[in-house]
């Protein structure tokens, strides 16, 4: 199966799907976040292939996700660790945790509780605005053509008038 590239679309969301939509990739940073820093760490907790952990670390560290640090010469070996690409990511993973939480909860509950570390209360993730700090939501924000935006694939609603066939209830 050919996976499709992102890479070309003129759109961040594509483009964020193009470095860390692969499958298993959220979860190898999540592992990374939560504190496994070496291979066979990460292996075992997820029960990936060792082939395709390696090339999934290989794309995150091309992507400036994560870093890796040698911690022994003979035989060399790495452990990974999340770059300032990496830590700006996480609030995301956090972000669909909750979603997640909402709408997909494991039988039991959700498995993960979040303490903000600043007033040490358990909390919820939520979308804010950066300047109100007020909750955003599908239905309190307007979206705009940005400066970067070009008429290409994915992007009709930035380029004019959507297709005359478009169903809003898809």
């Amino acid at each position: 199966m050919q996976k499709t590239s992102f890479a070309d679309m003129h759109c961040s969301i594509g483009r964020t799907l193009e470095v860390v939509g692969q499958w298993w990739s959220p979860l190898i940073v999540r592992d990374v976040y939560l504190g496994l820093h070496r291979f066979d760490d990460i292996a075992g907790n997820l029960g990936i292939s060792r082939n395709l952990l390696a090339k999934r670390l290989e794309d995150l560290v091309a992507a400036g996700i994560l870093e890796r640090r040698r911690y022994q010469d003979r035989p060399p070996r790495h452990e990974y660790h999340l770059a300032e690409a990496g830590r700006e990511l996480v609030p995301v993973l956090m972000a669909m945790m909750a979603w997640g939480d909402r709408w997909q909860t494991p039988a039991g509950g959700p498995p993960v509780r979040l303490v903000h570390e600043a007033c040490g209360h358990e909390f919820t993730p939520r979308v804010a605005c950066s300047e109100c700090g007020e909750p955003v939501t599908a239905d309190t924000v307007d979206v705009l053509p940005g400066p970067g935006a070009a008429n290409g694939p994915g992007t009709w609603l930035l380029g004019g008038p959507l297709p005359r066939d478009r169903d809003d209830s898809r």
